[in-house]
């Protein structure tokens, strides 16, 4: 049975993720507290989330209180402080330090994206593979530094998908809108579209269109439509006979020269070469989704 613990891995192969601790601790006392900028255990990530009680994160001259149902991530050293406080709850968190350039640049993401503090239910993906990390340690004895990996790479991709779910902030009726455009571009990229023509079928203004497609999509519609000719264009160079000039024109562009440069800031070549290079590029379809 799973109980309140702390691990903590120590090797010095910096040529991939490592885990460095994982821990789930119940917290009653005001000693609790670690400053960044004083740690002696330096060059490493951390996330830590709260299952009950409260303590509280100071970063940047902001205070945060760090509630059931929020988690932090800080780097070690770095400019913060997280402690308990004369609290009359215990604080019950679970944690994991992680150590690896990796691991830095996905700290960095996820912080430009929602703020060093983020909100995840307990039962959500990101938390249970928290929870599975933790289980693999204290249950299964898994401590072989490539396993451990492995685990925290997955953990991490959850991180990722999770933060950008959580930022395109899209209702449902919204969401419908966008597929209902997307639908549409996808059907009709060959012929001449125009940003008036996908949001009138859509039954809004283009401005809104764009907007919503920004906030959901970190993109435009006509990027979009343009990532699907491109897609098609690819498809029939490496499946068809067809000149090349001919393939441009049934992918909806305009004409031969823009073709082959919206190709090459796609491809970094041109259509002829991507046709000739079968054994460097042997893809009949690649999706810029």
């Amino acid at each position: 049975m799973l109980k309140p613990a702390v691990y903590g891995f120590r090797n010095d192969d910096t040529s991939i993720l490592t885990l460095d601790s994982i821990g789930w601790q119940m917290i009653n006392t005001p000693d609790y507290s670690f400053i960044g900028e004083e740690r002696p255990d330096c060059g490493h990530v951390i996330f830590q989330y709260t299952m009950s009680g409260q303590g509280y994160l100071e970063y940047e001259q902001q205070r945060f209180p760090l509630t059931k149902g929020t988690g932090f991530l800080v780097k070690v050293p770095s400019s913060h402080k997280y402690f308990y406080g004369d609290q009359k709850e215990p604080w019950e968190i679970i944690w994991l330090n992680l150590r690896g350039e990796e691991a830095n640049r996905i700290w960095d993401y996820v912080i430009a994206m929602e703020g060093p503090v983020i909100q995840r239910d307990s039962d959500s993906s990101l938390i249970q593979g928290l929870w599975k990390l933790m289980r693999m340690v204290a249950e299964e004895k898994v401590t072989d530094k490539y396993q451990l990996s492995l685990g925290v790479y997955e953990w991490m991709l959850t991180l990722v998908q999770s933060s950008r779910e959580m930022t395109k902030d899209v209702s449902a009726s919204t969401s419908t809108l966008i597929q209902t455009a997307k639908k549409y571009m996808r059907d009709h990229f060959a012929d001449p579209l125009t940003l008036d023509m996908i949001s009138e079928h859509c039954g809004i203004n283009k401005h809104y269109l764009c907007r919503l497609f920004q906030r959901s999509e970190q993109s435009s519609p006509l990027a979009y439509l343009r990532d699907r000719r491109v897609e098609a264009a690819i498809a029939l160079l490496r499946t068809t006979d067809l000149p090349v000039q001919d393939i441009g024109q049934t992918c909806g562009f305009d004409s031969p020269s823009y073709f082959g440069k919206i190709f090459r800031q796609y491809m970094h070549m041109t259509p002829k070469e991507y046709r000739m290079k079968k054994l460097e590029f042997p893809y009949d379809a690649i999706y810029l989704e």
